[in-house]
Order: C-alpha cells, then sequence, then structure tokens
C-alpha cells in the first residue's frame, strides 16, 4: 500500500485519535437500544487484579532497569577505586573486563582509562589491539585528542604493531575534533605500512568527520585518494554524503549523487537514502518535494520504515500541516505499526513549539500509560515548552520526576534547564543545577558556559560572567593533559 499525500478538504484535525483511547458504540437491535450491561463483582475483581498485576509488571521493569543501573555503576567505582591502589594485582578478570566495558559504553573517558589502567598491572593481562581501539574510538567520541595519542604511545611500549582498526580509531579522533591535517597525516601513515592499507571503513570515516565538520572542500581529495587506491565507495558513503549534503542544503550535489548511485550495480539506494532525502527537503519546509521524492523512491520499491514515518509527522507538524500529521499517524495505526518513544517525542516536541501545552501534556501522560519510558530528549522538549510558556513551576515538577527515575542524565538536558532558569534570572538554582551536572559526571560544553555567562551579564553580574569564562578556559585546558600515571 502506498502512503498519498492527503487531501485537507477531506479530513479534519482531531487530536481524539491519538490522545484518547477508543470507545465502543452501543448497539442497535430492531430500532431498540440493548440496556447497559451491568458487571457482575467477579468481573470487576478479576479486573482489578489484573490492572494490580500490568502495574507490578511495569513497576518490576523500572526497578529492574535501575537496579541494573546502581549495579553497574557500583561496580565501576569499585574497580576505579582500587586502580588508584598498588597492591591490586590479581583481580577477577570478568570483573575488571566487564567494568571497563561499561566505562567504555557510558562513554566515561576518565574511569575507563584508570581502569585500563589497572587492567595493566594484572598478572594475567595480554596486550590486545581490540582493547586500544575500543578505548580510541571513546576518546574520539569524547574529542580527547591529547589522551588518545598518549594511549597510542601506550600501545606501542606495549609491544602492539597497529592494525587497521587502531589507525582508523585514530583517524576517527582527529577527524572529530577537527584536526584533519593529523587524520590524513595518519592516512598516510598507514600506506607507508604494507599491512596497514586504508580500507573503505577508514575512508567512510574520514568522510563522516568531514561531513560532520561542513568540510565539503576536502570530500573531492578524499575520493580521488580512494580511486588512486581502487578502492570503490560503497552504500555507506554515498548515504553519509547524502546525508550531509542534505543537511546543508545542497540540493543539487546530493541528488547528482543519488543518480550515480541509480546508475550503479554495486550502490543502490537504500531506506537511508530515502530518509535523507525526505528529511533534508521537510526540514526546511519544501514539503511538495519531500513529498514527490517519497514517492518516487516507493516506485524504486523502496519501503519506508518507522524513521521514515517519524521524519514526515516531524515535517508536517514543523509546517502546521497537522492534517497531514495525523493522516500519517492513521496510515501507520491502520498496518499496525507501534508509535515509539521517538515517535512520541517527535509530536510532543512539535505541540511543545507551536504553545499548545494542553495537548503536549496528554500525549505526554499517554506515553506513559501506554508504558514507554520518557528519555532526556522528552523531558527537554517539555522544559523548553513550559519555560517559554512562563510555567517555571511545572519545570520544577520535571526536575523532580527526572530525579526520582532512573533516566540517565545527560549534558544536553542540563543545559536545557540551566538555560530555562537562567532565562527567568534564577541564578542560584542555575548554580545549583551545573553543580549537579558535575556530580552527575555529565560535563559542562561551550554552550553550558555561554548560557551561564549571558544569564550573569543580564543580572549584572560582571564578576561571576568572568569568573565562568575562566572556568570554561581552565577546562579546555585541563580537558587535553589528563593521564592516569598507570598508564605513563
Amino acid at each position: 500500500m502506498e502512503l498519498h499525500p492527503v487531501d485537507p478538504t477531506v479530513l479534519r484535525w482531531s487530536s481524539s485519535s491519538l490522545l484518547t483511547p477508543i470507545t465502543c458504540s452501543k448497539e442497535v437491535l430492531n430500532g431498540q437500544k440493548h440496556e447497559k450491561w451491568r458487571r457482575p463483582p467477579w468481573f470487576c475483581r478479576a479486573a482489578k487484579k489484573i490492572a494490580e498485576k500490568v502495574s507490578r509488571g511495569i513497576q518490576k521493569a523500572s526497578n529492574k532497569d535501575l537496579s541494573r543501573i546502581l549495579r553497574t555503576e557500583a561496580a565501576i567505582k569499585a574497580i576505579e577505586r582500587k586502580a588508584s591502589s598498588k597492591k591490586y594485582e590479581n583481580l577477577w578478570p570478568k570483573a575488571v573486563l566487564e567494568a571497563l566495558d561499561e566505562a567504555i559504553k557510558e562513554s566515561r573517558w576518565e574511569s575507563a582509562l584508570k581502569i585500563f589502567g589497572l587492567l595493566r598491572k594484572q598478572h594475567w593481562y595480554e596486550p590486545r589491539c581490540q582493547t586500544y581501539t575500543k578505548l580510541l574510538m571513546m576518546l574520539g567520541k569524547c574529542r580527547k585528542v591529547r589522551q588518545a595519542s598518549l594511549l597510542f604511545d601506550v600501545m606501542l611500549s606495549d609491544g602492539l604493531r597497529p592494525t587497521i582498526d587502531v589507525y582508523t580509531a585514530l583517524v576517527n579522533v582527529y577527524g572529530l575534533s577537527g584536526l584533519f591535517d593529523q587524520a590524513f597525516s595518519t592516512i598516510d601513515d598507514m600506506k607507508s605500512v604494507y599491512y596497514c592499507k586504508p580500507d573503505v571503513h577508514t575512508y567512510s570515516i574520514l568522510i563522516s568527520c568531514c561531513i560532520k565538520h561542513r568540510r565539503f572542500d576536502l570530500i573531492s581529495q578524499i575520493l580521488a585518494d580512494m580511486s588512486y587506491l581502487g578502492i570503490k565507495c560503497n552504500v555507506v558513503i554515498y548515504n553519509t554524503m547524502i546525508d550531509g549534503y542534505g543537511k546543508a542544503k545542497l540540493f543539487e550535489l546530493m541528488e547528482k549523487l543519488l543518480s550515480e548511485m541509480i546508475e550503479s550495480v554495486t550502490c543502490l539506494p537504500d531506506v537511508f537514502t530515502l530518509n535523507s532525502f525526505i528529511w533534508s527537503y521537510g526540514n526546511c519546509g519544501k514539503i511538495e518535494k519531500m513529498e514527490r521524492w517519497y514517492e518516487e523512491f516507493q516506485l524504486m520499491g523502496i519501503r519506508p520504515d518507522e524513521r521514515t514515518f517519524n521524519i514526515l509527522i516531524r515535517s508536517y507538524g514543523k509546517a502546521a500541516m497537522y492534517e497531514k500529521m495525523e493522516s500519517v499517524l492513521n496510515f501507520m495505526k491502520k498496518r499496525f505499526i507501534s508509535l515509539t518513544v521517538v515517535t512520541f517525542n517527535t509530536i510532543i516536541d512539535i505541540f511543545g513549539r507551536a504553545g499548545n501545552i494542553e495537548k503536549m501534556d496528554a500525549l505526554f501522560l499517554k506515553m506513559k500509560h501506554e508504558g514507554m519510558k520518557p528519555n532526556t530528549v522528552t523531558y527537554c522538549s517539555l522544559v523548553n515548552a513550559y519555560s517559554k510558556a512562563g510555567k517555571l513551576y511545572r519545570v520544577n515538577s520535571i526536575l523532580r520526576q527526572v530525579e526520582n527515575s532512573d533516566v540517565v542524565l545527560d549534558t544536553p538536558f542540563f543545559n536545557c534547564i540551566i538555560s530555562a532558569y537562567g532565562r527567568v534570572g534564577d541564578v542560584d538554582k542555575m548554580n545549583k543545577l551545573f553543580l549537579l551536572m558535575k556530580e552527575k559526571n555529565c560535563e559542562p560544553d561551550n554552550i553550558t558556559f555561554a548560557t551561564m555567562i549571558q544569564a550573569y551579564n543580564a543580572q549584572g553580574m560582571i564578576e561571576a560572567a568572568q569568573d565562568v569564562e575562566s572556568e570554561m578556559s581552565a577546562t579546555k585546558y585541563c580537558s587535553g593533559v589528563f593521564l592516569p600515571a598507570s598508564l605513563i
């Protein structure tokens, strides 16, 4: 079945299909209505037991998640404390390795490096390039170039020869930090080692980094280098470039790449290509082009996925085309495509930005009633909407909810809530949240500092603003020199 653009004259926008449960009408037989069915007492008791069982199940699942998080946190801290001592040299391998994996997975780079230092002290430790690759990828994600360079030196001191994966991870570190001279230099180093020639994955990582930093001028150089080495573009590279060009509104280059994909035999467009196209046009309000390309991809036999529908919902909502947004939701409902957390977050954000607090709140309640756990994206949308509407007391309520949940807080959430209090001049609350941010191991970024500086300046607190600027400079400096002594 195809999803066609909706005729607004046929459908009317109504929140009832999304915000209220479906009810059955009374049946009519021979023109007379049946008497209202009275539920027997046993039915009410059974329904109550089922409801209590479901409630306990949801609570048990939530408690299970919270318990897992607390166990992981305790394990990482326990191993981290032992890393500071010299007497722990024969620990249980599983405990150390699991704590290291969890720290890497959560991008807790300081903890990961301390645990890795403890790992290297163990009698049973054997250096592996895979471990260094994981650590380098994590440091790249955290933009810790200095630590990555030192870690690479530690690997060499362990007597390991760098593999393609290690070099690729190092390219990723430099590329994500925008240090493309070092990234290209690493590529040249790979070319000089016969067993570490850069492959298509290496170049896909480098192109992805160029796209993220809008360094489109380097793309042609990379493609020429690939051609010289006999490396052909794969679907991942094409989709990466198409997505980047689309987000930069370079539509001609985006469509040119699509033509190349269609003409090729091995790199045909897929659903990721479809999603990049409709997101690019939908995000800048070109709804007709978005719909046309949606139909074109359907003619190619490419079926939409959940992300496709979320993009359509977001695009129609952003353009205030609520009737078409409703048609997409109905389309999903008819085909038994369940609404996900991302879908709810998208619609909540749409109504929040539109200032429709009532519908936003109703959707948030529906989301929780359907057993979906709100995440930091959900709470950021709510905080932004309440802040703009001048309902700061609702922001306090959200903060209490988050503190009593197992939601893992991140830097964007703290930036959002710090901005809410800074906008109304509540610098005391803003300062408390900044301290809480550090307690939760969420590193402040440029947005955090800029928000606080603006709030202080608005209140005439020039010295406080200067102190924040000094701390920002100190944070940038310190972030480049930390490395546990056990690794040096």
